[in-house]
């Protein structure tokens, strides 16, 4: 007999500590106790179960066996004779599938379960009482502690998953705890993120101990442990900052329309407004610029540049440009576009490397062919961009790849 008001205070307490239910911590309990009342007295193949009555603390024990006929397990018979013939097998679909090996320990033909219950059914469950027993030996107690730690890792691991699931998409803050493989493992409170290389942001410099924002990309459930992938190169992340910073996103007052980044470097989005009157570029750069320096700090003051999204190709690709002015935009088939720009904005229109224009060509899903105002007919050297370029291949093309970022790849 165990200590009932002593067992159901160990249960609320280890509930509390691993973020499960006092049910899931006494189901844990009860299983542990049948895997160590199978050690010790029970038979090999027996499925045996266990319940606490959580009044008088009192364990009663129980054998289940399944209702099977010759038509879905085996019989295998001692004699050479009879194990030389074919067993039986079912089909599902055009596959072959071997049926289960009968088990006196757990199962019982139809007809000897008839006896027990009349309207018995093939596939039910029928339940047989057991001696009870209190005295566990060594090794059955050490049975019963291994079962237990299982089901409240799984019990652990299942309520983690709950929480996070529910969390995909959105912003958490964690602690960089350490690196392994390129990766970086973040403490994120009742369990461990990991952000893979290729989702941290190139010119940051991570150091253990330190607090971060990151996006919550996926929550994996095939893993042993939840697998929360993190991410701060993504451009949702971007976005969901601005979500935390700017109550008109979140009320959808204005709604980002596009967003595109090279991490580390750029980020372009467009913005549109839902109400009349609402400046949407003006609501996220805030007053005196405080909303978008909030956001340009935690990404290491990477460069944003908010445009306002338009309907009119011409218009859109015109402000995708930013900060750069347009003079004039010419629409060309299959979704190319020709801008021409001042002279003096020429540079700032194409951008270091290419990069303005690879951004806007990205954004709006144009291809754009930026050319001086005063020189219409001269292609411009890293002026014209698709929107499938990336600044990865452009940077091959033009050989100019750093010795840093080669180390990095």
């Amino acid at each position: 007999m165990f200590d009932a008001k002593g067992l159901a205070k160990i249960a609320a307490q280890v509930a509390e500590e691993k973020g499960i239910t006092p049910e899931q911590v006494m189901e844990a309990i009860e299983s542990s106790i049948a895997a160590a009342y199978k050690k010790e007295y029970g038979e090999r193949g027996e499925i045996v179960k266990a319940k606490i009555d959580p009044k008088t603390g009192s364990a009663n024990f129980w054998q289940i066996k399944t209702v099977v006929d010759e038509t879905t397990v085996r019989v295998v018979e001692e004699s050479a004779e009879e194990e030389a013939k074919p067993e039986p097998k079912s089909f599902e679909g055009d596959e072959e599938v071997k049926l289960p090996r009968y088990n006196a320990e757990r199962h019982i033909f139809i007809k000897e379960a008839k006896k027990i219950k009349k309207d018995v059914l093939v596939g039910e469950e029928l339940t047989f009482p057991l001696e009870t027993h209190e005295d566990f030996g060594r090794i059955a107690a050490q049975a019963a502690k291994q079962v237990i730690f299982q089901k409240l890792r799984g019990s652990e691991r299942d309520s983690i998953l709950n929480e996070w699931r529910n969390k995909e998409g959105q912003v958490t803050s964690g602690v960089i705890q350490r690196f392994e493989r390129g990766h970086i493992y973040v403490d994120l409170g009742r369990t461990v993120g990991v952000m893979f290389g290729n989702e941290s942001i190139p010119s940051e410099h991570y150091r253990p101990g330190e607090r971060l924002k990151f996006l919550v990309l996926a929550v994996q459930e095939d893993t042993r442990l939840p697998g929360i992938i993190l991410s701060r190169s993504h451009p949702k992340f971007v976005a969901k900052l601005f979500e935390t910073e700017v109550p008109e996103l979140a009320e959808g007052i204005i709604e980002i329309k596009a967003i595109t980044r090279e991490p580390g470097n750029r980020t372009k989005l467009a913005v549109e407004s839902h109400s009349e009157g609402i400046d949407p570029v003006g609501a996220l750069v805030g007053q005196r610029g405080t909303r978008v320096m909030v956001v340009n700090n935690e990404l290491g003051n990477e460069k944003i540049d908010i445009i306002e999204w338009s309907e009119d190709p011409e218009k859109f690709i015109a402000n995708s440009l930013s900060p750069a002015k347009v003079q004039s935009v010419e629409i060309l088939p299959r979704r190319e576009a020709r801008v021409f720009v001042p002279e003096d904005q020429l540079s700032l229109a194409i951008g270091r490397g290419g990069q303005n224009v690879r951004l806007a060509a990205r954004l709006t899903g144009w291809k754009i062919d930026v050319r001086s105002q005063t020189r219409p007919e001269e292609v411009q050297e890293g002026g014209v961009a698709g929107m499938g370029e990336t600044a990865e291949k452009k940077e091959e093309e033009s050989g100019k790849v750093s010795q840093e970022e080669q180390k990095q790849e």
